[in-house]
């Protein structure tokens, strides 16, 4: 009762403030996305199956169009990101675009080309824990390790230094990072609806956090580093954080306006841009080896497919010849919402990458109708990074190691809420795995009976299991 009564408070308030919210869909709204925690999305499915509404995939660029058509954002939409200064969440379009025009370079295609070498280096680091997972038969926690990677990589990015997501012997740092993801997120939907209460957080001593809420104190606590950083980046105090190339020299320049250099913009930016840096691709990578895992003929397919790039499975090929081939390049772009229409995606909850190619043979292209990083002037900024990472992740693990799943329900990894990122029912994803073989290169000694002579010949591709590398070694 007490939740009703709340909700019909909020809608008042509303309805009072100008939202253009009727109150019938504005108690819809905040029942099914406060109360029962990020679930309004199904109920517009529900609910429009019979009403007015646009389920159109033509009318998507209608929409989200490009730099020529203005299109300002929902002011109540925005507050769900509590970060009113970043580029993600700046409501008008003129100053969206001078905000992104800063940041566009660092996110091209040919600066993320240049970046590929630091993708490799956090990629090789990742295999490390994976062979160290095989060695010691222990069950890695897949999304926690790519959370690992991808804060690696953006962390790179922002600082221009290593904040260590990837060193650490144990799982530590990377549980850190990934459970600061979740709260960052998890109160997404009440923000929206009552920003007065976001206000009220960001105003109440540090302490004082820690005791009413202890885990999203931990936000609020690394978004003051982050400020503390800007602060120091600001005066050039901090020797610790190599700005010259990395996004917070730009942020920093002195020829910017006063206004967009000030250290609450500097705290929105850089803490956006790490957790849609982190958590956005670390799940796509979640889901598209949690389906290359359950269905080993894909499995097996693509790593075929990829002996073409990697001769070898230690073989580290560019960004750009990855994304030629046909069978990788669906696995690596996965998306939701209107990637399921009947229509145009059969079964669509079922992954089966032959689509794609089944509807390049008929002189079909479905590429129109994947949008996973929006499209038009609000296009994600991060999209060539986030595809560089999942192209170059998947070859890696998928070309030289072999896992099985370990202790994964089909509910661990089931969209049920949406939270700015997709959910499960309960907590985050919980994909785990065991690695229960690795490709490698084996040299064997040849002894030739008739010259006397020995060689050495190179086995490629000898899948090892531990047996075997006795065997071998």
């Amino acid at each position: 009762m007490s939740l009703i009564v709340f909700s019909l408070l909020v809608i008042s308030y509303y309805q009072d403030s100008g939202t253009p919210n009727s109150s019938d869909s504005g108690f819809h709204e905040f029942y099914h996305d406060v109360v029962r925690g990020g679930k309004f999305f199904w109920k517009v499915e529900e609910m429009h199956r019979r009403y007015v509404h646009i389920n159109d995939p033509a009318m998507y660029d209608e929409i989200y169009a490009g730099n020529s058509r203005k299109r300002n954002k929902d002011p109540v939409f925005v507050s769900s990101f509590a970060s009113p200064f970043s580029i993600i969440a700046t409501i008008d379009h003129d100053l969206h675009r001078t905000r992104r025009s800063l940041l566009n370079p660092f996110f091209s295609k040919k600066a993320v080309v240049e970046l590929s070498t630091v993708i490799q280096e956090k990629i090789t680091r990742l295999s490390w824990h994976l062979e160290r997972f095989y060695a010691d038969g222990a069950v890695v926690a897949l999304h926690t390790a790519f959370v690992g990677l991808t804060g690696e990589t953006i962390t790179h990015y922002l600082y221009g230094q290593d904040k260590g997501y990837l060193s650490d012997s144990d799982l530590t740092k990377r549980d850190f990072i990934w459970k600061l993801m979740f709260e960052s997120t998890n109160s997404c939907h009440l923000f929206r609806f009552l920003p007065s209460i976001l206000r009220l957080i960001k105003a109440l001593p540090g302490r004082w956090m820690r005791l009413i809420r202890p885990k999203l104190a931990q936000v609020y606590a690394t978004q003051e580093r982050i400020a503390q950083q800007s602060q120091d980046a600001l005066l050039n105090k901090d020797s610790h954080i190599s700005t010259v190339g990395s996004i917070y020299q730009a942020l920093t320049d002195p020829s910017l306006a006063p206004e967009d250099r000030t250290l609450v913009r500097l705290r929105d930016e850089s803490f956006i841009l790490l957790v849609a840096g982190t958590e956005t691709t670390a799940s796509t990578l979640t889901f598209a080896v949690y389906q290359l895992l359950r269905d080993r003929g894909m499995f097996l397919r693509l790593r075929e497919e990829l002996k073409q790039v990697m001769p070898t499975p230690r073989h580290e090929p560019k960004w750009s010849q990855l994304e030629q081939l046909l069978y990788l390049t669906p696995i690596s772009t996965i998306g939701y919402f209107i990637h399921r229409k009947p229509q145009i995606f059969p079964d669509p909850n079922t992954s089966r990458p032959e689509r794609w190619l089944e509807a390049a043979e008929r002189g079909e292209s479905l590429t129109r109708y994947l949008v996973p990083f929006a499209r038009g002037s609000r296009i994600c900024i991060g999209m060539n990074i986030a595809y560089a990472e999942l192209y170059m992740t998947i070859a890696s693990i998928v070309r030289r190691f072999d896992l099985e799943l370990c202790d994964t329900n089909p509910e661990d990894m089931e969209f049920v809420r949406e939270k700015i990122l997709q959910r499960p029912e309960k907590g985050v994803w919980t994909l785990k795995a065991r690695v229960v073989g690795i490709f490698a290169l084996v040299y064997e000694l040849i002894y030739r009976k008739k010259s006397g002579d020995r060689g050495v010949r190179m086995r490629d591709d000898v899948f090892m299991n531990k047996h075997l590398i006795v065997d071998w070694m």
